[in-house]
């Protein structure tokens, strides 16, 4: 049986009540699981207060290469490399959820959880930005990595440090890691008056990197193009100001978005790699209040993020499709649940700003409330957390069926606390990928990569296109179970 001392909390996490014909799920249980989740990945030397305990100190020599400090931070999914471009994306999600939804994350007493698994990776983040034209954007590479299945505390595999400056440019992730830091700084304004003063003068210097020394991040850290391409920087510079403009009013960043020669159009997704409907939603927002008039770019920036909702809702030109079993399917069999997550994200969150504006959506199928907003976003993570043809949670270690083999490979090894003998690089593919057996250690709170468009999903720790998770997957739905427990 899978080892975990919070696992018993949790057992019976998904509720089979029977209330209207609707499956009852506490989502209060799942939000405690998803900030759980992120313990689990942590890098570095852990605090006391690590609740997770099958994992222990890593990576302690993490940028030693490069003579500079990169120790902690998280690994990305599965494996253990410190991806710069999604980890800055998955706190700049975490820090949203906290900005839109702290007063629902403060009741469920979920608040300092959230912070503290924010501030990992902002202190990681703060490191890897010694300069404010150099950002070290990753440690390890995949391909090195990917040949060995070993645990992070005693893995054997090159921790080489890779970095951004003015001859390497990188502007989208230098464009993400500033929206991650004025988003933090958000969520930190009110506890950490000084830590959030410290993270807005950060993201001001990444964005001026960003716009001022332009690139692909990939073509600089040439390792990353394989598992996360960049589609291009636009969006990503639009993002750190969108979130400059909402941290102080930055009028540099207001004027940025005003004079945009792009709005992104209306996107099929919102992702790791494509940020423009998150940047129209605050755009949105701003019309919304009534801070910049619904003309031009503002309203364009509005009109785009808007049908990319209505799309969703099936209420569009040009609907997202959906599963039979109501899943809404981006049309990539890859990690599908990463972008129904973000999708759900950005339901409720448009659902408080129009709530607070006292407004509806205006659709080409007609008008949509705020409460059906977040009627499909409660339908959305209730498929999710188990209200589904297979009657499986995808989130692990919630509910009674969940998945056990999940690719990843801290999970999938016996606990270094457990038995410290090594575990070599091709010796653990023989003595653990290959165990057809749950895994010894259960990764709670992970969303996996998820069904195929016949709502069907193979538990098999080789599939990671279905069975990897990723800390991008989860971040958006912490704040939207928050919204939805309260």
């Amino acid at each position: 049986m899978p080892s975990t001392s919070l696992f018993g909390f949790g057992f019976l996490s998904l509720m089979l009540m029977l209330h209207q014909g609707v499956v009852s799920i506490d989502y209060k249980a799942a939000l405690s699981k998803s900030l759980l989740y992120y313990e689990a990945q942590r890098s570095g030397k852990l605090p006391p207060n690590q609740r997770v305990q099958w994992r222990a100190d890593s990576g302690m020599n993490d940028g030693s290469d490069a003579g500079v400090d990169l120790v902690g931070g998280y690994y990305d999914a599965g494996d253990n490399v410190k991806f710069g471009f999604p980890m800055a994306f998955t706190l700049t999600m975490l820090a949203w959820g906290v900005v839109e939804f702290g007063q629902q994350l403060e009741a469920m007493n979920e608040s300092s959880n959230a912070l503290e698994a924010i501030r990992w990776g902002t202190d990681y983040l703060l490191k890897a930005h010694p300069q404010p034209n150099v950002l070290y954007g990753e440690v390890g590479d995949g391909d090195s990595d990917h040949e060995c299945w070993q645990r992070p505390e005693d893995m054997t595999t090159p921790r080489t440090t890779y970095r951004l400056d003015e001859n390497h440019p990188g502007s989208d992730l230098a464009g993400e890691t500033s929206a991650a830091f004025a988003a933090a700084a958000i969520a930190f304004n009110q506890t950490d008056p000084a830590y959030s003063t410290l993270l807005l003068t950060h993201a001001k210097q990444l964005f001026d990197f960003g716009r001022f020394y332009l690139g692909k991040y990939h073509d600089s850290i040439p390792v990353a193009k394989k598992f996360y391409t960049s589609s291009g920087y636009d969006d990503e510079l639009l993002w750190a100001a969108a979130w400059l403009q909402r941290a102080n009013q930055d009028q540099t960043a207001m004027d940025y978005l005003d004079e945009s020669g792009t709005t992104g159009d209306v996107r099929t997704m919102f992702s790791w790699d494509d940020k423009f409907v998150g940047v129209q939603i605050l755009v949105a927002k701003l019309v919304l209040d009534g801070k910049v008039e619904e003309t031009d770019n503002w309203a364009l920036f509005k009109q785009h993020g808007e049908q990319f909702i209505c799309n969703c809702l099936q209420k569009g030109n040009k609907n997202v499709q959906k599963t039979a079993g109501g899943l809404l399917w981006w049309g990539s069999p890859w990690a599908p649940l990463q972008y129904t997550t973000a999708a759900t994200f950005i339901a409720a969150t448009y659902s408080n700003y129009l709530a607070a504006a006292g407004s509806t959506l205006e659709c080409q199928g007609g008008s949509v409330s705020p409460d059906e907003l977040l009627a499909l976003a409660r339908s959305q993570v209730d498929y999710i957390l188990g209200n589904n043809p297979r009657g499986m949670s995808y989130m692990v270690g919630f509910g009674l069926s969940h998945p056990q083999k999940v690719h990843h490979r801290g999970s999938s090894i016996v606990s270094i606390k457990n038995d410290s003998t090594p575990v070599t690089c091709k010796g653990g593919y023989e003595m653990w990928y290959l165990k057809d057996a749950p895994n010894p250690n259960l990764l709670i709170g992970a969303v996996v990569g998820g069904p195929d468009q016949s709502d069907n999903y193979d538990d098999s720790r080789s599939n990671y296109q279905q069975a990897e998770p990723a800390t991008a997957f989860t971040a958006p739905l912490v704040g939207v179970l928050a919204r939805l427990a309260f």
